[in-house]
């Protein structure tokens, strides 16, 4: 899992999505929030990560922490904080589910950034 992580952070940050092959099934999904509508397939997939960075220079730093594994769902909590000075941070959980193989074939995304309400503050 920890490997799967390291993966994930690489491709990221490199340019084009090529790297997505190695860590996402050709038919996964990737859900960036709990109420959006899942990017399914591979080539949906990374036409939303082309569009989500900023590209090869982008300065993040990114940390994580196994949460849970059972079977072939993991659940990871990260921290990534973009820019230096830090001028956006986010706090995530991720939900994984996996392939024989060890590619991801469902992901889903729990984002929360500073000053966004929290459910009692929305109400």
């Amino acid at each position: 899992m920890t490997g799967w992580l390291r993966a994930y952070e690489r491709a990221w940050r490199t340019p084009g999505t090529e790297p997505l092959a190695t860590i996402f099934t050709e038919d996964a999904s990737y859900q960036q929030g709990p109420y959006r509508t899942p990017v399914v397939g591979l080539p949906a997939i990374g036409r939303m990560w082309e569009a989500e960075r900023a590209g090869p220079d982008e300065v993040f730093r990114m940390a994580s922490e196994i949460v849970a594994v059972d079977g072939d769902t993991a659940v990871a909590r990260l921290e990534v904080r973009y820019g230096d000075p830090v001028h956006q941070e986010y706090r995530d959980l991720w939900i994984m589910r996996f392939a024989e193989d060890g590619r991801c074939r469902s992901f889903e995304e729990w984002p929360f950034w500073p000053a966004q309400p929290t459910a009692s503050q929305a109400s």
